[in-house]
């Protein structure tokens, strides 16, 4: 397993980004692991917070960035344990890296996953409800094609 700091140092090396940019990236490396190799790539979870998915392992780590964007960092600062690792980043990056941490809230928003961990909340209420990495497997595996997508 990676561990999401490095995850995190990776998806910098492509570009300067806000926090919530950084956490919804990280969110979809988990989610997409899950799905195309049915095991977590960070040990971190991820919980349903207001503005989408957040890992609180790394919001500590850059909380005091704040909405201010991250400086773009090199790539030899991220030390990833697997060179699979780094081709499932490259494409999460690819999928997901020209969207804005604002846009990706909305995306975050629409899918199940969060949706189900913040069932009972209101839009504004603070939660810190875990997103199940069943139902992000299943969720992400059923639009790859494997599986039926439920989110038991």
């Amino acid at each position: 397993m990676e561990k999401i700091t490095e995850v995190a140092k990776y998806f910098l090396s492509k570009d300067a980004m806000t926090h919530k940019k950084l956490q919804k990236l990280c969110y979809y490396a988990q989610a997409w692991h899950l799905a195309n190799y049915d095991t977590p790539l960070v040990p971190s979870r991820f919980e349903a917070w207001v503005h989408g998915p957040v890992s609180p392992d790394l919001y500590f780590v850059y909380r005091d960035w704040g909405w201010l964007p991250i400086p773009q960092t090199d790539v030899g600062e991220a030390h990833l344990l697997s060179p699979q690792s780094k081709t499932l980043l490259d494409l999460v990056y690819a999928t997901y890296g020209h969207f804005s941490g604002d846009q990706l809230e909305n995306i975050t928003h629409q899918e199940a996953p969060w949706q189900e961990a913040r069932s009972g909340c209101a839009k504004t209420e603070y939660c810190r409800n875990i997103i199940s990495e069943e139902k992000m497997r299943n969720f992400y595996g059923s639009r790859i094609g494997k599986n039926d997508g439920k989110s038991s």
